[in-house]
């Protein structure tokens, strides 16, 4: 399905927050309240170095949402099924990584935490994601209360509903999101960035790191 079909099939609360935010990043790019870059900045910068979800390409361990010392940490909430923005954006900060050079490219590291824990299984995500990012992190639960709480500190929404046939279909809003060495959510990238954006943002970000 084509990804201008796919968005309008949203849910009305989902239209509104990508809507919202990306008004509030195109203002930010204009005015250079984000210091040159290209996606969104929050101002205060929420703290996530306090949440953490189980990542299945560790046993399990919990994987705390905070970059190493002077590197950067992306941040998706996706699944696997997602038949165009999942992959257009991974392909997307894939492309923009291999920018980079190697010494940079090392300084950046990519986790991805399904929204569709039912399907995505720990075999599932980790293939996905290391098909994209070698070194990537797949985050599973099934605590969707947890999950939710996670979702929510950093601003991402996502639901489900059943189709024609009785099968699931998910919507989420398509942000991917960017965590710098003390837990700060550094900036929000709406769904449709390039990856020139990307690449843009992710030198300034580890050039402040």
């Amino acid at each position: 399905m084509p990804v201008a079909d796919r968005r309008r099939r949203l849910p009305p609360f989902l239209i509104a927050i990508a809507v919202v935010v990306g008004l509030v990043g195109t203002a930010c790019g204009d005015d250079g309240s984000a210091a040159g870059l290209r996606g969104i900045v929050r101002t205060p910068a929420p703290d996530v170095s306090g949440l953490s979800l189980p990542d299945v390409t560790a046993d399990g361990a919990e994987f705390v949402f905070e970059a190493a010392d002077g590197e950067v940490l992306l941040v998706y909430f996706g699944y696997t099924s997602c038949p165009d923005v999942c992959p257009t954006t991974m392909t997307d900060i894939q492309r923009a990584i291999g920018r980079l050079d190697a010494g940079d490219a090392d300084r950046v590291s990519l986790a991805m935490a399904t929204i569709d824990p039912d399907r995505d299984t720990a075999d599932v995500l980790t293939g996905y994601v290391r098909s994209f990012v070698p070194d990537g992190h797949a985050l599973v639960t099934t605590d969707d209360t947890r999950l939710r709480a996670v979702a929510d500190a950093f601003g991402a929404s996502y639901g489900s509903e059943l189709d024609d046939a009785g099968e699931p279909e998910v919507f989420h809003t398509g942000f991917l999101y960017a965590v710098d060495d003390e837990g700060r959510l550094a900036i929000t990238w709406p769904f449709g960035v390039t990856t020139d954006d990307y690449e843009h943002d992710l030198r300034l970000l580890l050039d402040r790191a």
